[in-house]
């Protein structure tokens, strides 16, 4: 038996925000706004909090979540949400605020420190939540995980547990529209493992198949256009959708290889997840491949990415694709993104160590060994 778990709402498309107030004033009388400081910049803070004044709803920012989230932001707004008396929780922003809502919500429903969850699975109590997404990337609107760095142990903690989907998730394109290209690049590629690592998963299952599958061909079909048609209603439509549908996908099937490998290099070098997963990405789907030839060729005639019949042709023309899509989006290094190639090195065992700890890379069809880690780490940074 399978099971298969989603948010219990999603509205989506242009004005969902309006759609959806009516259930997101009807969640509590005040509510802890989890976001960064450049939503107020944007403009998109705005656009919430006067939807919730409008609906008489009262509400606390907390605008400090300005990086990938560590457990000191998580004490902090554990105490913003009891002092200013909130009772239920709304994220504004891309992954990193709805990671630190989702851990909020644990702690402060629990009274536990946000280190004791480390490598739970939690099933106890939470705060009520929604997440409204800025990006169209993490997917974190519709999954049961969240990514909060312990900073004493310099690790990432992954934390999973059904209560830790948000109840409601407002996925408006609008909310988007202000994302940059390197943004816009960096979670459109995050989304695009999700897909991809998702469908060529060992726990793959019908349902999020279909949800893998949808997520990749429009990703395909839209990111480019995104990044050089930033003001596209229509293609921010689309790939918020993806990434809402790749969120669903590895919520049910989770994700591979490329996770696994990412997670140490954003603990210890700082470098942002999507930016990470994408320097990844060929290194690791190389790898994966001919575990899963069928898999990837599927994925590879679905999106219109290959016509042959023959899996192992349509496979490596999925990799064809997939690398002329980095090259156009022209993708960083690591040295672009300023890591010391003598301190990767270094930390390499550490790191392929820290992979295996996580999980992701045992949900690889071919199986994966902490050494092939360790030649994939030496492979992406040669």
């Amino acid at each position: 038996m399978s099971q298969f778990v989603t948010p219990h709402k999603i509205v989506y498309g242009p004005n969902a925000l309006g759609e959806a107030l009516p259930v997101l004033a009807g969640m509590g009388k005040k509510a802890l706004v989890v976001t960064d400081a450049m939503m107020g910049k944007l403009g998109n803070l705005g656009l919430l909090t006067d939807a919730l004044a409008s609906a008489g709803t009262g509400f606390e920012v907390y605008d400090a979540v300005n990086s990938e989230p560590v457990d000191g932001m998580v004490v902090e707004g554990v105490r913003r949400y009891r002092e200013t008396g909130c009772d239920f929780m709304v994220a504004l922003g891309g992954g990193s605020p709805i990671d630190t809502m989702k851990a909020i919500a644990m702690c402060a429903a629990s009274g536990r420190e946000i280190a004791s969850f480390m490598g739970e699975s939690y099933a106890g109590p939470v705060c009520p939540m929604a997440a409204i997404p800025t990006t169209a990337g993490t997917g974190s609107e519709a999954t049961q995980f969240t990514i909060i760095t312990d900073t004493e142990r310099d690790v990432k903690m992954l934390i999973a547990g059904a209560p830790l989907i948000p109840a409601l998730a407002i996925v408006d394109p609008r909310f988007t529209m202000t994302a940059p290209a390197g943004v816009t690049t960096a979670t459109g590629l995050d989304a695009l493992c999700h897909a991809v690592e998702s469908y060529t998963s060992r726990k793959a299952q019908p349902l999020s198949e279909m949800f893998s599958l949808s997520a990749a061909k429009r990703i395909f079909e839209n990111l480019e256009v995104c990044v050089r048609e930033p003001s596209n209603v229509e293609t921010r439509t689309q790939m918020s959708l993806a990434a809402t549908e790749a969120g669903v996908a590895f919520n049910n099937a989770s994700v591979t290889i490329i996770h696994g490998m990412s997670r140490p290099i954003g603990a210890l070098f700082h470098v942002p997840h999507g930016l990470s997963n994408a320097t990844l990405m060929e290194a690791c789907f190389g790898f994966a491949l001919d575990g899963a030839y069928d898999r990837f060729a599927r994925v590879a005639r679905f999106c219109g990415l290959s016509d042959s019949a023959d899996d192992r042709e349509a496979a490596e023309d999925f990799m064809s694709a997939l690398h002329r899509m980095l090259t156009e989006l022209k993708v960083p290094t690591l040295a672009e993104l300023g890591v010391d190639r003598a301190a990767f090195h270094a930390a390499i065992p550490k790191m392929a160590r820290d992979a295996e700890a996580s999980g992701s890379p045992a949900n690889n069809i071919k199986p994966v060994t902490v050494a092939d880690m360790e030649r994939l780490y030496r492979e992406v940074y040669a």
